[in-house]
């Protein structure tokens, strides 16, 4: 090259400076700018994404999770058997562990079925308690006094058989109270004992019916009578699960087309049965050892 003109040298030497240029542009200089270029143009893009993504993928162990279980337990509320341990003093289903039972009738008065088993039990000399629907006892009100004069005890069934739970607590109050102020009419006291409707109570409605010297009472042994179920059925589901303190389920009312032949039928055998076994029948204020009435 010393040989060629200045001028040619120069112009061979920019060729292969332009040359070497072109190499490094077209390997890895020129691809790391361009990779870094292609990512900070898409980074944007791909947060944007990834921020509109991330509420469709929490990751299970997440506390966003765990908080949104929590409040969603909080808005369904506790199962019975949750608020039966929470408020075990206010919410019974059984008494002490005694050699007691007590007999419980639910949806009276009826002039169908009530009737008949008051006459069992005054034969059998055996006291029980009735939980009492408002708006029958309005239209029955002999059969309250009957109730009442033959020893036993009644407890609040609401005014028309509502299913607590669904009901606000204004609704909740003027089921109580109502039938509350026409048993005190009609029996002389305001009864301590309340059974909901289908065993159903929410925990607003339960804490209201504790501040206000409320008992609730459900069961711990179902007759399913009101299934319209035959003596034997009624009697064999009572005697297979009573024991000490046991607080039996079993209906003095019921609905149109109700059948509760089995109930009445089956009642002289179960009492005969568990008096053999050494079992005595009270009413439910005597297992629980508290006051009939407010």
């Amino acid at each position: 090259m010393e040989q060629l003109p200045k001028n040619r040298k120069l112009h061979i030497l920019l060729c292969l400076l332009l040359l070497l240029a072109g190499s490094i542009s077209s390997s890895g200089y020129a691809d790391a700018v361009s990779g870094s270029a292609c990512t900070m143009a898409q980074e944007p893009e791909q947060l944007q994404k990834e921020e509109k993504d991330t509420p469709q993928s929490i990751p299970a162990d997440s506390p966003l999770k765990a908080a949104a279980a929590r409040r969603s337990k909080r808005n369904k509320g506790l199962t019975l058997s949750q608020l039966i341990r929470k408020y075990p003093e206010t919410l019974l289903t059984q008494g002490p562990r005694t050699r007691m039972i007590a007999l419980t009738f639910d949806d009276v008065p009826d002039p169908r079925f009530t009737p008949q088993l008051l006459d069992v039990l005054r034969k059998y000399q055996v006291k029980a308690t009735f939980f009492v629907v408002g708006s029958r006892a309005e239209r029955h009100p002999e059969l309250i006094a009957r109730i009442i004069r033959e020893g036993h005890v009644i407890g609040n069934h609401s005014y028309n058989h509502p299913e607590f739970g669904k009901l606000g607590m204004n609704e909740f109050r003027t089921q109580i109270i109502r039938t509350e102020n026409i048993l005190s009419a009609l029996a002389g006291y305001k009864p301590k004992l309340i059974r909901p409707p289908y065993g159903d109570i929410s925990e607003p409605q339960l804490k209201w019916a504790k501040a206000h010297g409320y008992k609730l009472v459900n069961w711990n042994v179902d007759s399913l009578d009101w299934r319209g179920l035959s003596k034997a059925q009624v009697r064999n589901n009572i005697v297979a699960h009573a024991g000490k303190g046991a607080i039996i389920l079993q209906h003095g009312g019921g609905g149109k087309g109700s059948n509760l032949q089995g109930t009445i039928q089956a009642l002289p055998e179960v009492i005969t049965i568990m008096r053999k076994r050494g079992y005595t029948f009270v009413t439910v204020p005597h297992m629980l050892q508290v006051s009939k009435n407010k």
